[in-house]
């Protein structure tokens, strides 16, 4: 290939393309679609050069005009610190004012729940006897409750903890996809395991230990579960009530929409993890215990709702199709 015929048939169209990237924040359409069609050229001369030439100048000047071509014509990410604010100010806290209702319900139902069933428990010594014998329940209500929250180191706790809850929160969202059917069984276990405890200790006049030791984390872990069960629900009643829109455009949005929860959840349990590792066993009265798990859940919930009505109010949904990538069009 004669390189120097080559370089003086082509050089107004890398030139041109130059030109074009240079000023491609004041371009109209036709000079848009001018700049895709010189980009997909000049990438084919380059592949040329590198097969046919030896020309190292040429080669590295074409491969960074190819470069900022790309650049300009598949568009400008924007930087990640950005995307991780916007998550945590309008994607995650959106989705779960939008849903509020949902984990507002399944929380009253949940707690209500388990609450009878404590009852229950602690007023049928019957009830008791078919759960464990009367030394297990002393062994669990005098030491084995309590011994749970200080037997291991406070870090390694914390870890398993952390990942224990996040685990349940993503299936509880990943069984969205089964129209939400197997969430209130999740949560019945859960449920039932919190009142079948609660009625044991209640049985021996445990009940303030009890509510002193799960309260300080128990706020925030639950509103979190509540929260993943509520955004999975409503993903599944989407299926059978899309509203005015095509169903699978709606199911779509809705799904990447409570991926958010289930990303954000995993920060929100990171911080009930803590709490339960290092305040709940902790030497502190059992108020200061009881009220910085009051104030961790005040905190959520008041970010929530300004974070989230917000949102609302600027027509956001969750959802990744208004990430702010753009791209050049005509």
């Amino acid at each position: 290939m004669d390189i120097d015929a080559f370089i003086a048939a082509h050089r107004p169209a890398w030139d041109r393309l130059d030109h074009l990237v240079k000023n491609r924040s004041s371009l109209t359409g036709a000079e848009v679609d001018e700049m895709v069609d010189l980009y997909q050229r000049v990438a084919t001369h380059l592949s040329i050069v590198r097969s046919s030439s030896s020309d190292p100048m040429l080669t590295g000047r074409l491969s960074a005009l190819v470069a900022r071509a790309r650049s300009a014509v598949t568009g400008a990410h924007t930087p990640a610190w950005r995307e991780l604010v916007r998550f945590f100010t309008v994607s995650f806290p959106v989705v779960a004012y939008r849903a509020r209702w949902w984990w507002l319900i399944t929380g009253v139902a949940f707690v209500g729940f388990a609450w009878v069933l404590g009852v229950w428990v602690a007023g049928n010594p019957e009830v008791q006897a078919s759960i464990a014998s009367p030394e297990e329940i002393t062994q669990l209500v005098e030491h084995d409750f309590a011994d749970y929250y200080s037997e291991n180191p406070a870090t390694s706790f914390a870890s398993l903890v952390w990942i224990n809850n996040a685990w349940l929160s993503a299936l509880v969202v990943a069984c969205s996809a089964l129209l939400g059917l197997p969430i209130p069984y999740l949560l019945y276990g859960t449920a039932a395991n919190v009142g079948v405890t609660g009625g044991l200790m209640a049985s021996r006049d445990k009940l303030d230990i009890f509510f002193g030791l799960i309260t300080p984390h128990g706020l925030l872990e639950l509103t979190a579960v509540f929260l993943a069960a509520g955004a999975g629900m409503r993903l599944g009643w989407t299926v059978i009530d899309p509203g005015t829109r095509r169903r699978m455009e709606v199911l779509a949005e809705q799904g990447r929409a409570v991926m958010s929860v289930a990303l954000g959840l995993v920060v929100v349990l990171f911080v009930s993890g803590l709490i339960e590792a290092f305040v709940t066993p902790s030497g502190l009265p059992t108020w200061a215990r009881v009220g910085i798990g009051v104030v961790a859940e005040a905190v959520f919930l008041a970010y929530v709702i300004v974070f989230g009505r917000r949102a609302l109010r600027e027509n956001e949904t969750g959802d990744i199709e208004r990430a702010p990538d753009v791209a050049p069009t005509a």
